[in-house]
């Protein structure tokens, strides 16, 4: 049976990339990943994609024009390893008219809240200062706007504690269970 391939964008320790290698190595998604694109050179999903052999594209957007230049770079290496999904797993980059239009509906995020409240880069901290009881993970479709774009899965947690460290543990454990489920629903189009 054809395996789906996928391209995972990250921008730091890359254990969302690990655990979607993990589930694909181990029958639980029947997918392989077959790029990973890095925006910071160093960064350790880098050296997570070595130990697991992925192909990494790693960049620095400064050494480009502009967005729309090294997200075609971006869009061409996909195409050229047939990639039918993008999977976000941690990316800082906002995602632009080049990737979106080229993989419309493909593109896929996972964020630490429930969507679609508290969006943005400190999601985990600003529920917690809100006083939010209930956290979670959403993944959901790519589109323009900030942690926008139609929800695919979300799961949750009730944590009622103060150590943002222990939280931050927890959602990610969600996370990883989440995005697997959330790549199965995408391969057997069940979204």
């Amino acid at each position: 049976m054809k395996r789906t391939k996928l391209a995972v964008f990250a921008s730091g320790s890359g254990s969302n990339y690990e655990a979607i290698v993990k589930a694909c190595c181990e029958g639980l998604i029947n997918a392989e990943v077959v790029l990973l694109v890095c925006d910071k050179p160093g960064a350790k999903v880098l050296e997570r994609a070595a130990r697991y052999g992925t192909e990494c594209f790693a960049f620095n957007p400064k050494e480009y024009g502009s967005r729309e230049e090294y997200e075609g770079v971006i869009a061409d290496m996909l195409d050229e390893r047939g990639v039918e999904y993008v999977c976000l797993a941690g990316y800082m980059r906002i995602v632009g008219r080049v990737l979106l239009e080229r993989y419309e509906q493909r593109i896929v995020n996972i964020h630490p809240s429930l969507l679609p409240s508290f969006k943005g880069a400190h999601a985990i901290q600003d529920a917690v200062d809100y006083g939010v009881k209930i956290f979670g993970v959403t993944t959901h479709f790519v589109d323009e706007t900030l942690d926008g774009g139609r929800i695919i899965d979300q799961g949750a947690v009730v944590y009622e504690g103060s150590d943002i460290e222990e939280l931050t543990t927890m959602i990610h454990n969600i996370e990883h269970k989440l995005y697997v489920k959330t790549i199965n629903k995408l391969i057997n189009k069940k979204y």
